[in-house]
């Protein structure tokens, strides 16, 4: 699929290719495309056809800059208007009301790190605006955080596939298996913060137990205490 799919925007005329490496990042994390086809495939193809003398270079990375900004702006208020309900539409045994909180705890302590790191793979950039949204997580913060992100992540990719040339199939693969790096990483890191968040509840706990209750103040004759 993902191969027939780079060599369908390959065949398309400049223009349109390069409207796809707008659109594509657009959709991503707006209506959830990215769950089924990385927007990044369009901006690695467009990439491909600026270095073939077919489009400016600059022209591809400011297009999908534009598209990948906008769609995540989208997702954020469409998760900050209707997250929790479409949340609620969704089965317990697929989405654990406990874990969702947690995650939107963890994303509204960490929110411009968690932004920045989601945008490099493609289930978290698709989800991670969403979630920022329901997190309360301040506009201001992800706004920075996701025209970064956004910038950084379009000029590598759009560079990458300027660079390779014809041999974008070898960098969409490593683009694939960093991305599972990336998530990897993220997983274990919020697993981390868990364990260590529960050691420190527990060991508070033992030291409320082991605390010995205050004494009373002692009452004087002349009614001062001691």
């Amino acid at each position: 699929m993902i191969q027939g799919l780079f060599d369908w925007l390959l065949d398309l005329p400049p223009w349109l290719v390069l409207f796809m490496a707008f659109l594509f990042p657009a959709l991503e994390a707006s209506v959830f495309v990215g769950v089924v086809i990385p927007g990044e495939i369009a901006v690695l193809v467009a990439g491909v056809t600026a270095s073939g003398g077919r489009l400016e270079l600059w022209e591809v990375i400011v297009a999908a800059i534009a598209g990948a900004i906008i769609g995540d702006f989208i997702g954020f208020e469409v998760g900050r208007r209707w997250g929790a309900v479409l949340l609620a539409k969704l089965p317990e045994r697929l989405v654990k009301p406990h874990h969702v909180e947690r995650g939107r705890h963890e994303l509204r302590r960490r929110g411009a790190i968690a932004v920045l790191v989601g945008r490099w793979t493609a289930a978290l950039r698709a989800l991670m605006p969403g979630l920022a949204g329901m997190s309360d997580v301040r506009f201001r913060t992800f706004a920075i955080a996701n025209a970064i992100g956004g910038t950084i992540w379009v000029a590598v990719v759009a560079g990458l596939g300027f660079a390779a040339g014809t041999s974008y199939e070898r960098i969409e693969k490593i683009l694939g298996n960093t991305s599972w790096v990336i998530t990897g990483i993220v997983v274990l890191a919020i697993v981390l913060l868990v364990v260590q968040h529960r050691v420190r509840r527990r060991r508070a706990g033992r030291q409320q137990d082991v605390t010995p209750p205050a004494s009373a103040p002692i009452a004087t004759p002349g009614g001062a205490t001691d």
